[in-house]
């Protein structure tokens, strides 16, 4: 068969084969994305074992020739940390050379991208992509004591890697030590002072077993990613060290030298019976059938089939009744776990394209979550007013959520956090429009209007608790208006998209105030916000949430470098609020009135007191009413100082006549002595 075949049918059993680049004497190199949970596939004998499955053609054995073993002791191990080092194998090889590998060796490296360094390194490196399995290469004259040791590090001791980076070692990292100190960092890279070189003439080959997340965790921490961590992470083949072992051996002694002793082998009980030892699992011919249907040809997949397809892979299958089978699963899967990753497993190497196309049955109707409808009223509401959705990570920082998290200290952390910014589960939407902002603004956007509607967590160790919560952040132009100073338009912009959001929902009460400064109040205001340039948003008595002007000292710290206006509600308070229904009215045939109502009040009152009062009037022929001129005057010639004056428009109409100046004049009454109450002076 020709490349471009075998690249296609490995791409369609999930070896995706992403390129072809020919190579002298009718060879090719396959690049290949392997995902990460196939860790057998990825080296060149796991896609020989997919491709004579493909081709029911006979995979060879990898069978190591080696010489027989001169006399000698087992060569001493410890393993002090059995937890993490499940299997630890060691072999002697004496009176070597070190010399350049062969011209076979070299060239396949060059295909590969690899850099030869000698025939004992690349033995290694030779042997992990030939199998899988990582290796690593001591000078034996070098381990101070002649014993190895598999221990944690202590903490702050040092270890100079391969790459001639000296490191500082925490407790959690696991190393490969000798009588005196670390000599390698286990399952990542081994150490300067035991590495190859020229003068080596004693060599112990180890080959191990290391728990992934140990592996991961330290490869993260240190900022290292080798071939041998991409593999250990993800969960090596607990039995191939021995083979591994054997096949470097064997490549070494090509230029000479013998093995002493007999392969040194430390496996641990616990990590055997996880790994190797599993139980078997069920598979049940039906159940095959039900969950994959028929093939193309309309006819299902019986036992004769399945057996040759999960033999393939490793398996051995027991009948235990007619048709089903007790499956003992091979060493390097370790991802399959269930029936119906068999399951799977059977569709993948049979072919995704050799099944007959079929939808899922269903049976009833879809049926929306019990929030659909107010979500989609929010989003409706905000997008027509000119906002962009945007999503930001369900991670931030540990600083971040003690900041904007409405009770500090219920911050939920992550177990093995992919970073620092990452720390925790977001107790706040902020953080992350915070970052929407600037990256925004670092990209040459002047003006952004942002919002996200997403879950907020709170809670701790034993328990998290989800809520919906929606954010809003504005900065940049507004266009201005003649009731406030410019450099408050953001504020009161962002106030106005809140009261949209507000109105699609049925409240009875809703108004915004100012914050409290006592420290023991609960409406204290929050400390990310700008004093002065802040709001609390209350519907029907309960605190909704807060918006204004982000603290300088925050935006300096992210380096935003002009005015930021953020808000976030707490939207399952607001959804215990009904949606508003629409309602149509029959246009007024008969023209419009306004009248306006000129008043001094002082600066305590606010907007609010205005409208509460008006309301209070129910004046069925009111139509609208808002703030038309707000005047103070620096002098207190006018206006007295700490007072303003306020020109309220109305705006009356009736559906079945003109209105009159008679009819009118008990309506202007009634407003007049309303917002007389409410601490106004009427001006002449």
């Amino acid at each position: 068969m020709d490349d471009a075949t075998l690249a296609a049918d490995l791409t369609l059993r999930g070896i995706a084969v992403d390129g072809i680049f020919p190579l002298e004497k009718n060879d090719a190199v396959f690049e290949m994305d392997i995902t990460t949970n196939r860790v057998d596939a990825m080296n060149h004998y796991g896609v020989a074992r997919e491709a004579a499955l493909i081709y029911g053609l006979q995979l060879l054995p990898l069978v190591p020739k080696l010489p027989a073993a001169q006399p000698g002791p087992p060569f001493p191990l410890q393993v002090d940390a059995p937890a993490l080092c499940g299997r630890f194998t060691a072999r002697v090889l004496r009176g070597i050379s070190i010399r350049e590998s062969s011209a076979n060796v070299r060239d396949k490296f060059a295909a590969l991208g690899l850099k030869p360094i000698s025939n004992a390194v690349d033995a290694s490196n030779y042997v992990l992509h030939a199998m899988g399995q990582p290796t690593h290469a001591f000078d034996l004259d070098k381990i101070a004591g002649g014993k190895i040791i598999v221990r944690l590090a202590r903490a702050g001791e040092k270890l100079r890697t391969l790459d001639g980076v000296e490191r500082t070692l925490d407790a959690e990292d696991l190393v490969i030590a000798d009588a005196e100190r670390a000599i390698s960092l286990a399952g990542i890279m081994g150490g300067w002072e035991t590495m190859i070189t020229p003068a080596t003439k004693n060599v112990l080959i180890e080959a191990a077993w290391f728990d992934p997340a140990a592996i991961r965790r330290s490869a993260r921490r240190l900022g290292m990613h080798t071939d041998a961590s991409h593999r250990f992470e993800r969960g090596a083949d607990f039995a191939a060290p021995p083979l591994a072992s054997a096949l470097v051996a064997e490549m070494i002694l090509r230029d000479g030298g013998t093995v002493e002793g007999e392969l040194t082998d430390g496996q641990q009980p616990a990590i055997v019976a996880r790994t190797v030892a599993r139980p078997p699992i069920q598979l049940r011919v039906s159940e095959v059938q039900r969950i994959l249907g028929t093939t193309a040809d309309a006819s299902p997949l019986d036992g004769a089939m399945i057996q040759p397809l999960l033999k393939g892979l490793g398996c051995h299958l027991a009948p235990r009744r007619d048709n089903e089978y007790a499956v003992a699963l091979p060493s390097w899967r370790l991802d399959l776990e269930r029936e119906i990753d068999l399951i799977e497993e059977v569709a993948r190497v049979y072919g995704y394209n050799r099944f007959a196309n079929t939808l899922p049955a269903f049976s009833g109707t879809v049926e929306p979550l019990p929030t659909a409808a107010q979500e989609t009223a929010v989003r409706e509401t905000l997008l027509g007013a000119g906002c962009n959705e945007a999503i930001s990570s369900t991670f931030c920082s540990v600083t971040d959520g003690e900041l904007f998290a409405a009770l500090p200290g219920r911050t939920v952390a992550l177990g093995n956090p992919l970073s620092e910014e990452a720390g925790i589960l977001r107790p706040s939407l902020l953080p992350g429009m915070l970052r929407m902002l600037a990256h925004n603004l670092n990209h040459g956007a002047d003006s952004v209007r942002l919002f996200e509607a997403g879950t907020i967590f709170t809670g701790g160790a034993d328990h998290v608790d989800e809520s919906p919560s929606l954010a809003i952040g504005l900065t940049g132009k507004v266009a201005p208006d003649a009731l406030y100073p410019a450099d408050a338009a953001p504020f009161f912009a962002l106030k106005g998209l809140i009261e949209a959001v507000l109105a699609r929902f049925f409240a009875h009460s809703v108004y915004f105030d100012a914050p409290v400064i006592e420290a023991k109040s609960i409406h204290v205001q929050p400390v990310w916000l700008r004093s002065g340039r802040a709001a609390r948003v209350v519907v029907d008595g309960l605190t909704l949430g807060w918006l204004g002007e982000l603290d300088p000292a925050q935006a300096a710290a992210r380096k935003l470098r002009q005015p930021v206006f953020i808000a976030e509600l707490a939207l399952d308070r607001l959804f215990r609020e009904p949606l508003r229904s629409p309602v149509a009215r029959e246009l007024s045939r008969f023209p419009a009135v306004e009248r306006d109502f000129s008043f001094v009040f002082a600066d305590a009152v606010l907007w609010q007191h205005v409208a509460a009062a008006i309301e209070a009037c129910e004046l069925p022929e009111l139509v609208s009413y808002r703030s038309q001129e707000i005047f103070r005057d620096a002098k207190g010639a006018t206006v007295p100082l700490g007072h303003y004056s306020l020109l309220v428009r109305t705006v009356f109409q009736s559906p079945e006549r003109t209105l009159t100046e008679d009819d009118l004049q008990p309506s202007s009454e009634k407003i007049i002595a309303a917002l007389t109450a409410a601490g106004g002076k009427l001006r002449a």
